[in-house]
């Protein structure tokens, strides 16, 4: 299974805004970004101006680095948010936040959410009873998760559980009882990732 596995912090420091991708240790002043907050490379401080191109695809990557998701299997989403009905842009985010491994992120499970695609594919969570161990699994509107009931008494999982996350609106659930639901598809009013959606799908209609 593909997957990004080099610094992360050089991709903030690449989109010139933080985002998030290491969770806690972004609010400290052990963040890269805070420290050295230019583009990584030998020319990183050097102020260019982008074209429209390289604004769209700037926004691109930004959603890629966001959620964790290679070009390949971006690209897909892509292509089934454009076949469905509604506006691509919000279909395309959507889709990504409706990814198994970001709904673990939303419902507490992990710092960030390359933690909780790592406890995904670790196969600690159950979808309506059934174990799913693929983190770009996309959930529905009613699908029930839970977490293994030989997972639970681990470190991890107390650690969790006595640090609750609060849940977007579209989420329910309780992590003390280590059980949420996705109550509804999320719409883009819902999801507080900093992306202009519009500029990607620009970009894919060249």
């Amino acid at each position: 299974m593909a997957r990004y596995t080099g610094p992360v912090c050089r991709l903030c420091r690449r989109e010139g805004e933080k985002l998030n991708l290491k969770g806690d240790r972004c609010f400290t002043d052990k963040c890269a970004f805070d420290r050295r907050g230019y583009a990584p490379g030998q020319h990183g401080q050097s102020k260019k101006k982008l074209s429209n191109y390289g604004v769209q695809l700037r926004e691109k990557q930004k959603a890629k680095r966001i959620y964790g998701v290679l070009e390949n299997q971006f690209r897909r989403t892509y292509d089934k948010a454009d076949k469905m009905r509604g506006i691509t842009g919000e279909n395309l985010v959507k889709l990504l936040e409706m990814r198994l491994d970001n709904v673990i992120y939303r419902l507490g499970y992990g710092n960030s959410r390359n933690e909780a695609r790592q406890l995904v594919t670790h196969g600690h969570f159950l979808v309506n009873g059934k174990k799913v161990d693929i983190p770009s699994y996309v959930v529905k509107a009613g699908d029930v998760i839970t977490v293994r009931e030989k997972s639970r008494a681990t470190e991890t999982f107390k650690t969790f559980a006595e640090n609750p996350r609060v849940l977007p609106a579209w989420l329910s659930g309780d992590i003390a009882t280590f059980e949420g639901k996705v109550v509804t598809a999320p719409s883009r009013e819902d999801i507080d990732v900093p992306l202009n959606e519009t500029l990607i799908v620009e970009l894919y209609s060249k």
